[in-house]
């Protein structure tokens, strides 16, 4: 578990790497993946105080065109098999960075049994018992986590759990879990 804690508010850095800007983050839509529309939609009672990183234990892909089907599995799976309302996490994000709009900002999730009511997950494609984490997927949530925060999201001083730290399960994985510290110099 990583705690963040912001003196003050964060502001944009746009000299943290050139090609990334911190305020700016480009979400693939619901709409331009095809999702489902959700059975219903329960709110977050405020900013999230946690985040919570899984992985998807599936095939890796990247952008739109090959993650397209691993998001529509993904979301029947939850649907049709685990009777969730609706795709388990709030975003998901693929191996060169692409980031997807699950339930999106400020919905409860389905992502972590008992720990939903406080909490975003974002779910890393692929299966990283075998595969590390790419940079750019990395540095994409990076920038997801300051942006839900610039924008009122997600609490300055919220907590970031690997799924392992809050249930019985390898979740993560062990290459995503072993990065989760790179995710905390994200602000």
């Amino acid at each position: 578990m990583y705690l963040f804690i912001f003196s003050q508010k964060p502001t944009c850095n746009f000299n943290y790497l050139s090609i990334f800007k911190l305020c700016s983050v480009n979400i693939v839509s619901r709409q331009q993946w095809g999702a489902a529309a959700p059975k219903q939609k329960e709110s977050l009672e405020g900013p999230a105080q946690r985040v919570v990183i899984h992985h998807t234990a599936l095939q890796s892909c990247k952008g739109l065109a090959e993650c397209t089907d691993e998001l529509l599995a993904i979301q029947k799976l939850h649907m049709k098999e685990r009777h969730f309302d609706d795709i388990g996490y709030n975003f998901l994000v693929g191996g060169d960075g692409s980031l997807f709009e699950g339930r999106g900002w400020g919905v409860m999730g389905a992502h972590t049994k008992g720990h939903n009511g406080d909490s975003l997950g974002i779910a890393f494609m692929g299966n990283f018992n075998n595969d590390t984490p790419s940079k750019e997927a990395i540095l994409s949530v990076k920038q997801l986590l300051m942006s839900g925060v610039l924008q009122g999201f997600i609490r300055p001083e919220f907590a970031l759990y690997g799924h392992r730290d809050l249930g019985a399960t390898q979740c993560p994985g062990e290459n995503l879990y072993a990065a989760l510290s790179q995710l905390r110099s994200s602000t």
